[in-house]
């Protein structure tokens, strides 16, 4: 009987073993050798043979992903944002939720009306559809006693426009860096 299950359990692992030698010399487990002749020396040769080979590090796709957002040192819309809300301080700066939410905020010390502005990035493209914007008007008759309304007007495609622009003169001013500071070359055919 213990031989019986020893044989069993020998020919069990044998075929594990036999598997794994036919997968191992496979393709994708095969070395491949390379000769010293067919790669460059330097680096800029080497990245320049790595771009025609279509050879490189891509995490993902960003192509019909939604909620895949950069760093927001990276992100245009929301270094815009930023800049363009710099007037007033802000309540909520959520990258990882794509939402800013300023505090209440008024011109004037003696008025009784203020205003909270949201942004919404739906997108981290630079475009009219990838960005909401809402604004909260607070009306206070005394301290405990103050309505609330979502606001309908101008200021917030105002605003929504600003930061369009500035998200864009950032894109540009930061391609423009990148060209500056880089030091690769097109192949030149």
């Amino acid at each position: 009987m213990e031989t019986k299950k020893f044989a069993h359990y020998l020919s069990k692992i044998l075929s594990i073993i036999l598997i794994l030698i036919f997968t191992y010399s496979c393709g994708p487990f095969a070395f491949k050798r390379s000769d010293v002749k067919d790669n460059p020396i330097n680096d800029r040769d080497k990245r320049t043979k790595n771009i025609k080979e279509g050879k490189g590090i891509s995490i993902g796709s960003r192509k019909g992903r939604s909620g895949s957002f950069d760093f927001a040192t990276s992100n245009e819309m929301w270094r815009g944002t930023i800049e363009i809300l710099d007037f007033v301080p802000l309540a909520t700066a959520d990258y990882g939720g794509g939402v800013i939410i300023t505090d209440w905020y008024k011109d004037d010390l003696d008025s009784n009306e203020s205003i909270k502005i949201m942004v919404n990035f739906l997108s981290n493209e630079i475009r009219a559809d990838g960005l909401e914007v809402k604004i909260y008007k607070k009306v206070c008759k005394s301290e405990t006693n103050c309505n609330t309304q979502l606001m309908s007007s101008n200021l917030e495609q105002e605003i929504k426009l600003a930061i369009l622009k500035k998200a864009a003169q950032i894109k540009t001013k930061d391609r423009k860096k990148r060209a500056e500071d880089s030091d690769y070359e097109p192949i030149k055919d």
